[in-house]
């Protein structure tokens, strides 16, 4: 059996407006009905493969375990990161915490945002290096090459992959990202292949190359995991030896360096969608290379990309050449396609004009559901708010605003100081400044409520918790 070690902590930038880090690309359905992770956890769902093991942070800690249930797949451990220190002490952590029961376990570690159509030949190539993983060797996959990519970093075999036969080839040497000419020369060649960043070892065999190549790493991560507080069936790690711990990925640390690396060829499709270019050439495209989502329209447009993210707004193109557009409600974007990758100078940008599109989508997303801003204004703020059932609001009370809710969907359980109600559709309840409340949905179906504040002060932050069953501070 192999362990899949999924690494979704990322913030995904490069997918702005849609992936932001209040809610990042690998949670999204950016092609097809399910999300990226969920589509990797899927991949990775049969006879050959335990239970994954997700790597990431606080913030995404429920958000993993939501989508995980609607897939129907129950994860082996959920381990949380104090903060992101890029792939090598994350990857470390897992190795360690696993190894501790299972020295010889395979791991497959893979981020969660790639995109593989062909999950069944994805598997037979995985377990094409097993048998190499399992004695000593530390497995990596190339992609074929279909273009002279520059944002990909490379692996260079010792002999050409031929049909791609998922089997165990030597590894030359990894090659940093290259510019144009150099990609070209390397994709005529035959014999380098994309670097996919996913692996494959024993855990013995990681914690020995750490060992060799990157001991400082060990003493930091070792002492955060075995630090480490279990958290409503959660693993956090101990954050003050974590920020102790290099922040350097797993390539520079050990791969790198390691003389007992050995490369499967994939010939099937795969992308990391590192870019809205990438995505365009994922998607399916029309004759005159445009690709359309939700509410978009394209009329005498050429290799372009429109994407609509909400059904209320609608994007047209007309007579457009290798561009970018994504719309969201409170953000668009409109790029040449070959500028695409730049997209993280804007929110750069953004930062630094303290915007809050930079970070935050309109929905936001909580353990219990997700909630929406319809209108602002100084003294009142109007939300549309989602239950899901079973689910419930903290019990709190807030020093600045009263609030009236109005159910429009499902049945609410409504606690307000000493009086519990339950409110239906069409029905209203209101919360007076101070008191103490809670918001429940007792029911099988989501529950919709509009919510109306008002009061001198409406932040997020105007709340004190007095009880709260996702142990949230």
């Amino acid at each position: 059996m192999i362990t899949p070690i999924l690494l979704c902590g990322g913030s995904g930038t490069r997918l702005w407006p849609l992936s932001r880090k209040s809610y990042p690309k690998q949670f999204v359905p950016l092609v097809g009905e399910h999300s990226l992770f969920q589509q990797t956890a899927m991949r990775l769902n049969s006879d050959d493969f335990s239970a994954p093991h997700i790597l990431t942070g606080s913030d995404f800690r429920f958000i993993v375990t939501e989508q995980l249930m609607e897939v129907g797949i129950d994860p082996g451990a959920i381990l949380i990161e104090p903060e992101g220190r890029n792939t090598a002490p994350a990857i470390l952590a897992a190795t360690y915490a696993i190894a501790q029961k299972d020295p010889d376990a395979l791991m497959l570690v893979a981020s969660s945002d790639h995109v593989v159509p062909d999950a069944e030949a994805f598997r037979a190539a995985v377990l094409a290096g097993a048998e190499a993983a399992q004695n000593g060797q530390i497995v990596t996959f190339g992609i074929r090459p279909t273009y002279p990519e520059t944002g990909y970093g490379y692996l260079e075999l010792q002999e050409d992959p031929g049909d791609f036969e998922p089997r165990i080839i030597a590894l030359n040497r990894f090659v940093e990202k290259p510019d144009h000419d150099k990609a070209e020369q390397m994709l005529a060649s035959g014999n380098f292949l994309w670097n996919a960043g996913i692996f494959l070892f024993s855990a013995k065999t990681m914690m020995a190359a750490c060992k060799e190549h990157a001991p400082n790493l060990l003493a930091p991560v070792k002492a955060s995991v075995d630090q480490g507080e279990p958290d409503l069936g959660f693993l956090r790690f101990a954050p003050e030896p974590w920020s102790q711990a290099e922040d350097i990925s797993i390539d520079y640390a050990i791969m790198e360096r390691a003389p007992n690396l050995s490369v499967v060829p994939f010939g099937g499709e795969w992308s990391d969608l590192g870019s809205w270019e990438a995505v365009r050439r994922t998607g399916e495209a029309d004759d005159n290379g445009v690709v359309t989502n939700g509410s978009a329209t394209a009329i005498d447009c050429q290799n372009v990309l429109l994407r609509s993210e909400d059904d209320s707004q609608t994007i047209v193109g007309i007579g457009l050449e290798n561009i970018v557009a994504v719309a969201m409600p409170d953000a668009v974007l409109v790029a040449d396609a070959s500028r695409s990758p730049d997209v993280r100078k804007a929110v750069s940008e953004l930062k630094a004009k303290k915007l809050k599109q930079a970070t935050m989508l309109p929905r936001d997303h909580r353990p219990w559901g997700w909630f929406e801003s319809l209108a602002i204004g100084q003294r009142f703020q109007v939300k549309r708010i989602v239950v899901h059932p079973g689910a419930a609001l903290s019990l709190q009370s807030h020093h600045h605003r009263s609030e009236h809710w109005i159910v429009v969907e499902g049945t609410a359980k409504v606690t307000v100081d000493d009086k519990v109600q339950l409110v239906s559709e069409n029905q209203s309840v209101y919360i007076p400044l101070g008191a103490v409340h809670r918001m429940e949905n007792p029911g099988k179906v989501p529950m919709v409520l509009i919510e109306v504040q008002t009061g001198t002060y409406l932040g997020e932050d105007d709340i004190i918790r007095y009880e709260d069953i996702y142990a949230r501070g």
